[in-house]
């Protein structure tokens, strides 16, 4: 399968989607990141399948590789566990050439690229994702961060990885509700510009949550062709890149409320691209039967379609602190229809309200 590239102004580099390129990550790494050394900072979950495959192909090529343990988890996703990386960096004396790989999912990715981006004020960085959701969204485009008491990824940087490599087969491992949590951004990228993509993902959902490869392999290649032009498009976030926000003001207020882990940042968007869809339609931006379509293809995911949120007053403040407020007013992404998305601030308080009340159990 061809790779997907990113041709920025100042930085180019492909997403690569092949089943076993996790075997050729050594090899791909030096044709970018040629050094000594390697840090390869690795999900604990992963240490008896991936680990060793991963290690074995950056030691082959010829890279003295320190691999470091990461527990998982968006409790672990914060400056202390960055501190714990610099200090590994700093006592073996890794120089500014030396590439950090991360192989795991979108909260290690975004952790091990923020000590990427910040070491030495930026070195070369690998990503390795091995859930769906990190391969179809997290991985690609140069967000990292951590989160912070009072949010989710208020602290960050735009750190542009070397190379991206997407190896399907690893996803044969991944637990039910990870592969559902991952669905939920390939229904998100859908809504936001790809109706042909939302009607194959709806007609295709069994074979994708059977596993299938051949299905796995065509909906990471679509999801991520679409995050790429978003990104080409605007790299920093200072015009469409903000749609790829669909559902993510509200996921991220009840991440921040509820607790990190108890509902997962995929299920979280997916309950948020239904109370965005509510909000579109309480505002006359998209015609009320949207939300019964995007309703449909998540629970067809097995994502959740309610959950039990805190109260209003708690959800607002946490939408307050969200990092794309303007000028003290909460920007939402709306759906128009399936492929068209817009954005709206200054939205009167009942239309929320109506909007959270639309998810909540």
């Amino acid at each position: 399968m061809p790779a997907v590239p990113v041709a920025l102004p100042h930085h180019r580099y492909d997403v690569v989607i092949e089943p076993g390129v996790l075997d050729e990550l050594g090899a791909r790494t030096r044709a970018v990141a040629p050094a000594p050394m390697a840090l390869l900072v690795f999900d604990r979950a992963l240490e008896s399948t991936q680990l060793p495959r991963a290690r074995a192909s950056l030691e082959a090529a010829g890279y003295e590789t320190v691999s470091v343990p990461f527990p998982g988890g968006e409790a672990n996703k914060t400056l202390a566990t960055v501190q714990g990386l610099y200090e590994v960096l700093l006592e073996r004396r890794f120089e500014r050439r030396a590439p950090v790989v991360a192989l795991g999912g979108g909260v290690l990715g975004d952790t091990v690229g923020f000590a990427a981006a910040t070491y030495l004020r930026g070195v070369p960085f690998v990503q390795c994702p091995t859930t769906l959701l990190a391969m179809v969204d997290s991985s690609v485009g140069g967000k990292v961060g951590v989160n912070v008491p009072q949010g989710k990824n208020l602290v960050g940087a735009f750190h542009q990885p070397v190379a991206v490599l997407a190896d399907p087969l690893v996803l044969k491992s991944l637990p039910p509700r990870e592969l559902r949590c991952g669905l939920a951004e390939c229904i998100k990228h859908a809504v936001i510009r790809a109706p042909d993509l939302f009607d194959w993902t709806r007609s295709h959902l069994p074979e994708l949550l059977a596993l299938d490869p051949e299905s796995l392999a065509e909906l990471v290649a679509r999801n991520v062709a679409i995050k790429a032009a978003v990104v080409i498009e605007d790299e920093k976030e200072s015009g469409v890149r903000a749609h790829l926000n669909l559902g993510h003001t509200f996921g991220h207020a009840i991440e921040a409320t509820v607790g990190y882990g108890r509902i997962l940042h995929g299920e979280a968007v997916g309950l948020g691209l239904l109370a965005a869809a509510t909000l579109s339609a309480e505002l006359r931006v998209g015609a009320r039967e949207l939300r019964p379509r995007i309703e449909e293809v998540v629970g067809a995911a097995g994502l959740p379609r309610r959950a039990e949120l805190p109260d209003d007053a708690r959800l607002f403040e946490a939408m307050a602190l969200d990092k794309k407020v303007a000028a003290g007013k909460i920007r939402f992404v709306l759906p128009e229809r399936i492929g068209s998305v817009v954005i709206r601030d200054g939205v009167a308080p009942e239309a929320v309200r109506a909007a959270w009340g639309s998810i909540r159990s």
